[in-house]
């Protein structure tokens, strides 16, 4: 027997839908549904005001095999560092990767609400999303958060997923409306995401193995971190590099730190050449 009154919404297998009946004030966006009124805007050029740390660069490039996903590991709060081991980018189930960049508290948790919005879905289903299907879900997602979008709250997620039908990695992009946009080789957002799709233009190639196109996103990073300071390039003397997973057909791989490490240290003993 069905209980409606457990219920009240849409009988579905949506757990985002059903947060955002039963319990909206758990959402990312600030109680905006729930209390139905805006907190004045944040205004970063008054003194007084509270910057809010945000995330900033993140990348993904399609190779033979699959995609690659990474991103730096600084959070900026205005012309100050707010964190320099942040992480932006997030396994989401056995063949999904997102990554994020924009206000980092509501960013980090969409990311984790997605991944709750899909494991439920399996489970009352019985059957997983379709890569199609996933991005959409978080289209929805980004979509609810726009009214906070104009309090400063800017979610900006990059998707990547592996399509097991057409046995080929997918990347999405969004904008603040939800918008969804699949690109067809490489993409990067945040503020130094202009640099790095520059020096993937230049370097990527459809037809990369996964070495050449791991060295290429970090590549990329490395020379937004040069030209943008919200990026954050690799530490040497902290320990601290950008982070990377691979999604392939074998599932999520996160790019052990050693590799990332030493991809960094050859790029950088080239450059002392030149």
């Amino acid at each position: 027997m069905k209980h409606t009154s457990f219920l009240p919404y849409h009988e579905g297998s949506s757990f985002f839908d059903f947060l955002s009946e039963r319990h909206p004030e758990l959402r990312p966006g600030l109680h905006a549904i729930t209390t139905q009124r805006m907190a004045p805007a944040v205004d970063l050029s008054q003194p007084g005001t509270i910057p809010v740390p945000h995330g900033t660069t993140v990348l993904a490039l399609k190779y033979r095999d699959g995609a690659i996903i990474a991103g730096d590991r600084r959070a900026t709060e205005g012309f100050q560092i707010a964190d320099r081991r942040i992480e932006k980018v997030f396994r989401i189930d056995e063949y999904s990767a997102m990554a994020i960049a924009g206000a980092a508290g509501p960013c980090i948790e969409m990311a984790k609400l997605f991944q709750t919005e899909l494991e439920h879905y399996e489970k009352l289903e019985g059957v997983q999303l379709s890569c199609e299907g996933k991005a959409n879900k978080l289209g929805q997602m980004v979509k609810a958060n726009l009214p906070m979008v104009f309090q400063g709250l800017v979610v900006m997620p990059l998707y990547v997923g592996y399509d097991v039908k057409r046995n080929e990695g997918r990347i999405f992009k969004y904008d603040i409306t939800g918008g969804r946009y699949e690109e067809s080789d490489h993409h990067s957002i945040g503020s130094g995401g202009k640099d790095a799709r520059n020096t993937m233009r230049e370097h990527y190639r459809s037809s990369l193995p996964e070495e050449d196109a791991l060295r290429v996103g970090l590549l990329a990073l490395y020379n937004a971190a040069d030209e943008d300071v919200g990026t954050g390039g690799p530490d040497l003397v902290r320990g601290i590099y950008p982070t990377a997973k691979i999604v392939s057909g074998g599932g999520i791989m996160d790019v052990p730190e050693d590799r990332v490490r030493a991809l960094y240290e050859t790029m950088i003993a080239e450059r002392r050449r030149l």
